[in-house]
């Protein structure tokens, strides 16, 4: 018998598992057997052949059909590649793959309201009733409680209504109101302001108070407002009816469906060894329409142009001085019985690096960057979750920034 939805747990990075532990699994080190530490003021060391090294040893690992790194510094750039776009296919991954970067898309999305307070269109502490009048206690949730996860709605990714939906009708085309409907349907976790908890509800709402305030479809201003002045010139939001990927692209891969991996990530023990074992494949879901992520998780993109998107989330150009200092200043941890993941408006903080982590079923990636000592991190991988569990491509993280920081 299916569990109830408030019982249930959804997988994916646009939910709580999938970037809470995601940010746990960074801060924790658990990959390195150690804390990723690090401070300011002390030394990196990027060294090539280290991480080349851990990069292929821990995709192989995990299994992972193909990945790609990034790891950017004043010393240079470090990259490398991993296995084949398609599983049993014979092309090899190459840095100019687009994938689905699923919750990165949040930090665009938390940029562009931001970019609207600073414009004075919009402010922090302004009630979400004044844009959105159908939103229940909406005249007690604000927009910077949207931005940073506390405004104690539920999230609508990980009710059993839309997991049952995307395994019924993976090329269903969404609508944000009929995703933001499911997330309000929901009892709230908590009173505004009371706690924390990841909720791909705050940022489709965000989104659509974007769209109402600019007139224009969230594609159409991300690109104008963030994608066309940095150059993003592989990255877009795509519509809602388009299901796929720009060439080169990388296939991506999951194991079993959404509904039966709603309370773990990780596959029963029979499953886990056949898939160690080889004997039990991952499916395709290259395909399957991303609607549903939207706001909270639909853009494609690069590796090349998630690391100028990171690089200027954390280190400024996307927003005045003032804005932006304030912005990395919002990071907190957030009471999570984890340890010590940080969130703010829109984005993350993992050791020393500002960025998010992002999945979909069959893409994880993860993105930061260090102002202090200039250092990017981007990493991706075509299968999301691996069969124990893990997000792959945080966990391949994890353990650059431990060859990097020291552990």
């Amino acid at each position: 018998m299916l569990a109830t939805t408030r019982s249930r747990r959804s997988r994916r990075a646009v939910s709580t598992a999938g970037v809470v532990v995601a940010l746990a699994l960074l801060l924790v080190g658990c990959a390195a057997g150690g804390p990723v530490r690090g401070t300011s003021a002390s030394p990196v060391t990027v060294d090539a052949a280290t991480l080349k090294a851990e990069f292929a040893r821990l995709a192989k690992s995990l299994q992972v059909p193909g990945a790609a790194m990034l790891v950017r510094s004043p010393a240079g750039d470090v990259t490398a590649t991993y296995g084949v776009t398609e599983l049993g296919g014979s092309t090899p991954v190459s840095l100019a793959d687009h994938f689905r970067v699923g919750s990165n898309t949040k930090t665009m999305t938390g940029t562009v309201i931001l970019q609207l307070v600073q414009e004075g269109r919009i402010a922090l502490h302004d009630p979400v009733s004044t844009y959105l009048p159908n939103v229940p206690n909406g005249d007690h949730i604000t927009i910077e409680q949207l931005l940073d996860m506390r405004s104690g709605l539920a999230n609508y990714t990980a009710t059993l209504a839309l997991n049952t939906a995307l395994d019924e009708e993976p090329q269903r085309v969404w609508t944000p109101e009929e995703l933001a409907a499911m997330g309000l349907a929901e009892k709230p976790n908590f009173a505004p302001g009371d706690d924390w908890s990841y909720s791909n509800t705050n940022t489709v709402l965000l989104g659509l108070i974007a769209q109402k305030l600019e007139g224009e479809p969230l594609s159409t201003i991300f690109e104008k407002r963030l994608f066309e002045p940095l150059g993003l010139n592989q990255t877009a939001l795509p519509a809602a009816t388009d299901a796929s990927l720009p060439e080169p692209y990388t296939h991506g891969y999951m194991y079993s469906n959404n509904v039966d991996t709603m309370e773990s990530a990780k596959l029963p023990a029979d499953e886990l060894a056949r898939a160690k074992a080889g004997t039990l494949l991952p499916s395709d879901q290259t395909n399957v329409n991303p609607s549903w992520a939207w706001a909270a998780g639909g853009v494609i993109s690069t590796i090349g142009d998630l690391a100028k998107w990171v690089e200027a989330l954390g280190g400024g150009g996307l927003l005045d001085g003032k804005l932006q200092k304030e912005r990395l200043a919002s990071v907190r941890t957030v009471p999570v019985d984890l340890p010590d993941p940080r969130y703010g408006w829109g984005i993350a903080k993992i050791g020393q690096l500002y960025g998010h982590t992002g999945e979909l079923p069959g893409y994880n990636s993860f993105m930061g960057y260090d102002p202090v000592h200039r250092v990017t991190i981007v990493v991706w991988t075509n299968l999301a979750p691996a069969a124990d569990g893990r997000p792959p491509a945080a966990t391949i993280a994890t353990r650059l920034m431990t060859s990097i920081y020291g552990g």
